[in-house]
Formats: C-alpha cells, structure tokens, sequence
C-alpha cells in the first residue's frame, strides 16, 4: 500500500470526526452549516477523487524522482530546515497552481467542483477533482529538485500539506488575531469561496497567506459584505461526476457551435467565462448577477429518501475501504503476472462500479429520471462482479462476507430505486396537468 493511501484511509476518519464537531458545534450555536444532500454530494465527491487516486489514474508526464536525479545540485541531508523549505516551496508550487486552475477556462474544470457547493462547511473541503488527468504543474517543483529537496521528502510533506487546508473551510471560526496576516484562516478561505463581486478570484494561497499580499490577491472577508458560496453558474445537481465535466462540456459545445475558427481554438486558453461572441447571442448562460438574491438549490424534503442517501453514503464509504485493503492485499500477497494482472482488473472494475454507484445514488437525491438506466447498470456491473470474482468478498482473515449480503443489497438498491422513478414520473405527470 503507498504512503498516500494509508495516509488517505486514516484521514477519512479524521475528516469525519471533525465534521460531526462541527455538525454539533453548529446545533449548540444555532447556525445551519449543514444541508443533507449537500453534504452527502460533498463526501462522495471526495469518495471518488479518493478511488481515482488509489488505483492511480492520472499520468505523471515527468516525475519530481526523475527532476531531482537529472537536475539536483546539492546533495542535502534530511534535516528539520530541509522540511521548512519543501514545505514553502510546496505552498509556492500551489499558489501558482490555485490561481491558474482559477484564471483559464482550460483549467478551471479541474477546480470547479470544489466551488460548487453552495454551502461552507467541512464537508465541502472534501469537493476534490476527478477530471485531472495529466498532472501538469511538474515544473513549479522544479527548483526544488535543483537545489536538491529529496523525493522522500517531498512524498511526506505533499498529503501533510493537502489534508492542512482542511480545518478552515468552516464558517464557525471567527478571524483570528495575528494569525490572520501570517497563515489561511477560515475568513480568508470564506472570501475565496464567495462569490461576491468583491471576492471573486482573491485567497489562493493554501497555508500562508503572505503570497496574496505578495502576488495582490489578497481580499479582507468584510462584515458589510456576507459571503455567497458556490459558483456564477450554478451546478444545479448533487451529481459529483456531473459537476466535474460540466464546465468542460460547456467549452467543448461552444467550441463546436461557434462559427470562427480561430474562437474554437481560442476559447480554451481565454480567461475563466469567456465565450465567443456569436455563441453567447444565440446560447445565452444564466448566471448569478446578485448573489444575495439568489435561492439554493435544493429538492422537496421526502425522510425516506434522505435515509436511503445515507445508507448509501455509509454503503460506499465501507467500499472504498474494501478497495484500500483490496490495494494492500495485491501489494502484499504473492502472485504471478497473470494473477496480478487479473486482480488490478478486478479492482479497476470495482473502481469503475464505484463511481457508477455514485451517479446514480447523487442523481436520484436531484430527482433525475435518467438515474435508473444507471442503476440498472451499476447493478449489471455488481452481479457480475459477484459471480465472476466472488473471492473479492473473502479476502478478510477476520471476517467472511457472504455472497448474499451484497447481493441483496443490489437487489434492494434496484428495487427501490424502481419505486422512485415511478414516483417521480407520477409526480412531473401531475405537474404537467397543473
């Protein structure tokens, strides 16, 4: 198992601990952080970033290992300094990196689903990309491959560094004194979230926030100004794997509608909004003008469909650890090629089977009635898995899943999920009428 998925499967515990903090915190104070569905969209979100970088799906176009072995320098000793200056270096690399994700319409796809949510909290710290292919930013790291950082140090610090901008997207914390001219707190972070015309695209900086005011983007959260969460063009969906590509299929029908050639091409390199000009008359894109007039998405209240989210919530967070300890299992067990080869398959699969699941159990929360071809597929998927690979299940020395446990659970899923399409089309029929 690497470094990234231990530190991934003891953080997922962390994060929800503090969510349930801050979940009390709120009741006790009588501030509403917490929306359902929105949380449940935030952490699944989160749960499919996780998949896609535990079975290492994106593509490394040159290495840090490789940089530092060509392009070293210095030769330096893993000493406390040495972690200070990978540390800044890190922060640096990732200013850089925030800011552009932010500024092209190219690049804000890998960034977009963590704005979308409309709330602030916790959970949508947990809002992470799945659309990032091609790790692109090699070369901001490059300096410190040259003056000789070594990659072991850079592999410790990266997720040190990542799961440190967690604890400030809470709108509970208050400013914080001097704190607040050195590190990212929780106000600059709810500035950078907003989408007040006065906040937008200020706080990239991920822990010291002394590279806005050095680069003017810095922005003061203001008591005059309360901030708007989410994004100009709103998601309108739970959906995590449609929120991921929406952007990115927006540019990619522009390019294709647009009559100018030179604007096909143009568009993906232009700032974050822009759009060709004969596009934007005849394809006009709602967008929020004041955000404080602005309602939330949301669906009418139904309990039981709520606790079934949750249920799937639950479902797919007990998954995602059997796919880590599926991970480690492969790591740790001897195999010949074909048998390994055979079982990153298998977890290829489950990985794909993972993120299906989502698609459907985040697209029934938004009453969408395409959802049940999704299920249906995901339940396809399921079975065959079940039948084709049933020692999945019995890896485990402590325990012995029966077959019938997630058999039934597919089934119940695909039942259910019946109910609710009738329902919902009964419901778009009396509409209609009205």
């Amino acid at each position: 198992m690497s470094d990234y998925t231990t530190a991934v499967k003891y953080a997922m515990f962390f994060f929800m601990a503090l969510m349930l903090i801050e979940w009390i915190a709120s009741k006790i104070s009588n501030k509403k952080v917490y929306q359902i569905s929105d949380t449940i969209s935030s952490i699944s979100s989160g749960m499919t970033n996780n998949i896609k970088s535990i079975l290492n799906l994106s593509v490394v176009i040159i290495s840090y290992h490789w940089m530092f072995e060509s392009f070293a320098i210095f030769q330096i000793s893993s000493s406390w300094w040495v972690y200070v200056l990978g540390f800044l270096g890190i922060d640096f690399a990732n200013y850089w990196t925030h800011r552009w994700n932010h500024e092209y319409n190219i690049l804000w796809n890998r960034h977009i689903i963590h704005h979308s949510s409309e709330e602030y909290n916790l959970a949508c710290a947990l809002r992470q990309t799945i659309s990032t292919v091609f790790q692109i930013y090699f070369f901001l790291y490059l300096p410190l491959a040259i003056i000789g950082i070594p990659p072991k140090v850079i592999a410790i610090l990266l997720p040190l560094h990542l799961f440190a901008q967690f604890w400030y997207h809470t709108k509970l914390i208050n400013k914080m004194g001097i704190l607040e001219k050195i590190i990212v707190t929780p106000s600059h972070h709810r500035v950078h979230h907003a989408i007040n015309d006065i906040y937008l695209d200020k706080n990239y900086a991920a822990i010291f926030i002394f590279w806005d005011y050095l680069f003017g983007t810095f922005q003061e959260e203001l008591e005059s100004e309360p901030p708007v969460y989410g994004i100009k063009k709103p998601a309108k969906t739970w959906n995590p794997i449609i929120i991921n590509f929406m952007h990115l299929y927006q540019l990619f029908k522009d390019a294709i509608r647009t009559k100018k050639w030179k604007d096909k091409f143009k568009i993906w390199f232009m700032p974050t909004g822009w759009r060709p000009n004969d596009v934007k008359e005849i394809y006009p894109i709602e967008t929020i003008e004041n955000p404080h007039n602005y309602i939330k998405y949301s669906n009418p209240k139904n309990i039981f469909l709520n606790f079934w989210s949750c249920f799937q919530l639950l479902i797919h967070l007990a998954m995602q650890f059997h796919v880590i300890y599926l991970l480690s299992f492969l790591g740790n067990t001897e195999f010949d090629l074909f048998q390994l080869f055979t079982g990153y398959q298998v977890l290829i699969t489950y990985g794909i089977f993972f993120v299906i699941s989502v698609w459907s159990f985040t697209s029934l929360m938004d009453r969408s009635l395409h959802f049940l071809v999704v299920e249906t597929f995901k339940n396809i998927v399921g079975f065959g898995l079940i039948i084709l690979f049933p020692e999945v299940l019995n890896i485990y020395k402590e325990i012995d899943i029966p077959i019938l446990i997630p058999s039934l659970y597919l089934f119940f899923s695909q039942i259910i999920s019946i109910y609710y399409f009738i329902k919902f089309l009964k419901e778009r029929k009396v509409s209609l009428i009205l």
